[in-house]
């Protein structure tokens, strides 16, 4: 068993880290200055425009895309650790790169799903960075966690299909950027079996009927870094037959070939964020002095930060050996795999975060260090793609079926 990366893999981390060091951690501090100067909280500060130009011309460019016809043509194996770099400046370089929740999972259903005219369309322009877009699944009213339950109807009338129905935390809807939706419906909520029921739409921002009503917080916070989240609502929204993605009712199995590698990725950066954490830790330790001694000295912050080394140490593997199972056996061989890490990593990412913060006392919870919306950011994804106790239900269920 060899635990190296390849040489490939490498040197793409070199030119990555080398890309952190001399343009995105310099340009976190620029970035919420000039936001806070904007006229509006999800315009576009300049210089991450300026990082996404410096990105593509160094490469460092559609890394998650495993088709090379769109991407940088790497497998998960490969993509993990650059997804973890990434990861330690979770609001600027997955945006820089090209490579942001919810554009990538997007792009990943039109490379996969889309026809010729929606690819031309919508794809070629998101992986060009010129527009960004929206998944709207979620809703208000019923527990999305369970597709089943969606009510949004998408309903034929002759040459179109009319949309209603309301959404929220709909990732990106904010960002004047964001100028597709993918709204999952339901097209047949009487006749098929539940979960050939759903459908997926391409609806155009600037469709008539399409209202983004309001921002939706996470902890108080504007996560500026997916173009925010969104209460959308649908009313009698048209759009051509056309703008369906693939068949009526492929929505659900749409959805879970979106969100499996779309889970993986979000860990992969959650292990970025835990290895910034644990730097802070160890700065902030030997920099400050508590009852006579350096806080490195006090044996409780020690064991924080080894305990917090050999969970990052456990999570990483068990996330390569799931990038590894997706690229040999495919999403479905490794479903067990992406349960675990689905379960694992943000609930263990969120405790390390909660040490880091403590251990920095008033400034943990302050805006001086990245650590509350860090915080913020790992907590939310024990909800998202599905809250960490549905995953649970699955992952025993597949263990119980050897004993029965």
């Amino acid at each position: 068993m060899d635990f190296a990366f390849d040489a490939r893999t490498e040197e793409m981390r070199a030119r990555l880290l080398a890309f952190m060091d001399e343009y995105v951690y310099p340009a976190e501090s620029v970035a919420e200055e000039q936001r806070a100067a904007l006229a509006s909280p999800w315009d576009t500060p300049a210089v991450v425009e300026e990082l996404k130009a410096e990105a593509r011309r160094q490469g460092l460019w559609n890394l998650f895309l495993p088709d090379a016809q769109y991407g940088a043509g790497l497998t998960n194996l490969q993509y993990a650790p650059l997804a973890e770099i990434t990861g330690r400046s979770p609001h600027l370089a997955p945006i820089a790169t090209n490579c942001a929740a919810p554009d990538t999972g997007n792009m990943e259903v039109l490379a996969q799903f889309g026809d010729e005219a929606q690819k031309k369309q919508w794809l070629e322009p998101l992986l060009a960075g010129e527009i960004r877009s929206a998944f709207a699944m979620t809703e208000p009213e019923v527990a999305s966690s369970d597709a089943t339950n969606i009510t949004t109807l998408i309903e034929r009338d002759g040459d179109e299909y009319v949309i209603t129905g309301r959404k929220w935390y709909i990732s990106g809807a904010m960002n004047p950027d964001c100028k597709i939706f993918i709204v999952m419906g339901k097209t047949d909520p009487e006749g098929a079996d539940i979960r050939r029921q759903q459908s997926m739409v391409l609806v155009p921002r600037d469709t008539p009927g399409v209202t983004v009503k309001r921002a939706m917080q996470v902890f108080g916070y504007e996560d500026h870094s997916h173009g925010g989240h969104a209460e959308v609502v649908f009313d009698r929204v048209r759009v051509p037959v056309a703008h369906l993605i693939g068949e009526e009712g492929g929505g659900f199995a749409i959805a879970q070939a979106r969100l499996g590698p779309g889970r993986i990725h979000h860990c992969m950066r959650l292990i970025g964020m835990a290895e910034r954490a644990i730097e802070l830790m160890c700065r902030r330790a030997v920099s400050r002095t508590a009852f006579g001694k350096p806080l490195a000295q006090q044996g409780v912050v020690q064991n924080w930060i080894a305990d917090a080394r050999v969970t990052v140490e456990q999570l990483r593997l068990l996330v390569l050996k799931t990038a590894w199972l997706m690229d040999t056996v495919g999403n479905r061989g490794a479903h067990t795999e992406i349960q675990a890490i689905k379960i694992a990593t943000p609930r263990a990412v969120v405790g390390i975060l909660d040490r880091a913060i403590q251990l920095h006392g008033a400034g943990g919870v302050s805006q001086d260090f990245p650590l509350a919306e860090l915080y913020a950011a790992a907590r939310t994804l024990m909800l998202a793609d599905g809250p960490d106790e549905v995953h649970q239900r699955s992952l025993a269920r597949r263990e119980l079926k050897k004993y029965l």
